[in-house]
């Protein structure tokens, strides 16, 4: 994650997709790049992935970014960000464990958009139906909050499968033109699911925010879990809580969570040589690192 607002040229990293890999393999092996930038009369997030394409949402990243923006926000506990052109409310929460910022972000979801071309015309869209030329078995429901997902709910997530379904899915550009995000999701009940993610532009990844939102979207609208009640959403990567709103305006899906500071560090970059350097040592966040480990630790010991 970059400050963009202090340094404003970093936004041109978007266009230098071969330099934002290279800092993602090379830098602390991240899944990829956060740009805190200043948009209108607020702030906002770009989100780069691994190969340097550009997503128009990061669940998990607007998170770390609002955390990012605090400085600049002041004591305010409720503010927005901009992502993917978009205005989305900012709420600062209690912290969901010991000492672990947190924060809450409200995503509007569409269900009808050219990003799959079987949605369109359909008022309340795809959910729950086969798509044949991607797994003849699954039941997806698709959902756009900005960035497109197809979910499934399934009994057991295998993750071979869904890197087969992530895979597959590049090869069905006249249905999904811009790829899309594919989930697998197991209801736990008791409002609790567990998720797995092949992220569009990414691949395998441990936790995926705005999947984990879509996820438990599709489970309150298929009756797994109840529309306006917490909802516990966990991955190999930690735990979140959603909360999805269904009314005459549309659905909205609350999404809150930790934005945990793994640490800090200089570099220098150069742009037009497309070159970068750290400068002395990365320094670890160790307070924070550990208490997201104890964490980790403490909701892995439950039994789901």
């Amino acid at each position: 994650m970059l400050d963009a607002v202090r340094e404003p040229q970093l936004e041109r990293l978007a266009d230098h997709p071969a330099l934002v890999a290279r800092l993602c393999r090379e830098v602390g092996k991240t899944d990829g790049l956060l740009l805190t930038v200043r948009v209108e009369d607020t702030f906002g997030m770009r989100m780069l992935n691994t190969d340097g394409s550009e997503a128009e949402m990061c669940g998990n990243g607007i998170r770390c970014v609002a955390r990012q923006a605090q400085a600049y926000v002041g004591e305010k506990d409720t503010f927005d960000l901009f992502s993917g052109g978009k205005r989305h409310a900012i709420r600062r929460e209690e912290p969901i464990f010991g000492a672990i910022p947190t924060y809450c972000v409200a995503i509007g979801i569409r269900r009808s958009t050219p990003d799959f071309v079987p949605s369109m015309g359909r008022a309340k869209g795809f959910v729950g139906e086969v798509i044949e030329q991607l797994d003849p078995t699954l039941k997806f429901t698709y959902l756009n909050l900005g960035n497109p997902h197809l979910v499934a709910a399934v009994e057991q997530i295998d993750l071979d499968r869904l890197s087969m379904l992530g895979e597959k899915v590049k090869s069905l550009q006249e249905m999904l033109p811009h790829g899309t995000n594919v989930s697998l999701y197991r209801p736990l009940g008791d409002q609790t699911i567990y998720t797995a993610t092949f992220e569009r532009g990414v691949g395998l990844t441990a936790s995926c925010g705005t999947a984990m939102t879509a996820c438990s979207t599709a489970a309150c609208l298929l009756g797994y879990c109840r529309h306006g009640e917490p909802i516990t959403v966990r991955n190999s990567g930690g735990m979140v809580r959603c909360c999805s709103m269904l009314s005459d305006e549309g659905l909205v899906t609350t999404l809150s969570g930790n934005a945990t500071y793994e640490g800090e560090g200089e570099m220098t970059l150069d742009l037009e040589k497309e070159t970068f350097a750290l400068q002395g040592a990365f320094r670890p966040s160790e307070e924070e690192r550990a208490a997201y480990d104890q964490f980790l630790k403490t909701i892995q010991a439950e039994k789901l």
